[in-house]
């Protein structure tokens, strides 16, 4: 964490009604109680529920900055869905560019209709690492469901990144900024769901 440098830029890819929003609004308040400014900036696809969500999550320390982040200029993909991550990294990716992605497939509409096939998994796993200077996949999905609960696959991936380093983000830092936006119950298991996301990614 001492090499990192501002402006730093995140995204957060995904489909529709995977959450990626409301992490990528949890992270920037974090950052931003932790001294940087933050700048959240959304794109959608054809549909919010199942169409692509790309949200970039733009940190600096000093000056303005847009809310979109330029071609070829990420930092770190967080991606909810495979596919969806290696269509960023092929948009935003650089030599530098870490991600990590859900290894969960979430087919769009296309593909359930039958005019599209769903690319090999194998295949887009092995693009994400060859566009990556580093990369980890997780089952994240898998993690939420044996805890009850899908819609807390986002949270296993934030601990996931959290426990990479990468950024200057401890899982403090984030339960603080959960703890008010969410009530007693739900603040139980998306901790334990963060925990568990940076346990996988120590594994």
């Amino acid at each position: 964490m001492s090499t990192f440098r501002t402006p730093y830029n995140l995204i957060i890819a995904g489909v529709g009604g995977q959450g990626n929003v409301l992490i990528s609004q949890l992270i920037a308040r974090a950052f931003i109680k932790k001294g940087f400014q933050a700048i959240v900036g959304e794109t959608y696809g054809v549909s919010q529920r199942g169409g692509s969500v790309m949200s970039h999550v733009r940190l600096t320390k000093t000056g303005e900055i847009a809310p979109i982040i330029p071609p070829g200029k990420g930092d770190f993909v967080l991606g909810l869905e495979p596919m969806e991550t290696l269509r960023i990294l092929k948009m935003f990716g650089n030599p530098d560019i870490h991600a990590m992605t859900n290894v969960r497939p979430i087919a769009p509409l296309d593909v359930i209709i039958g005019t599209l096939s769903y690319p090999s998994l194998d295949g887009i796993l092995k693009a994400i690492q060859t566009l990556s200077s580093q990369a980890w996949t997780l089952d994240a999905s898998a993690i939420a469901l044996e805890m009850g609960n899908a819609l807390l696959t986002n949270m296993v991936m934030v601990g996931a990144m959290i426990g990479t380093k990468i950024l200057p983000l401890t899982m403090g830092d984030f339960i603080d900024i959960l703890r008010t936006h969410t009530n007693k119950k739900n603040l139980e298991d998306n901790v334990q769901a963060l925990q568990k996301g940076s346990e996988a990614v120590k594994n």
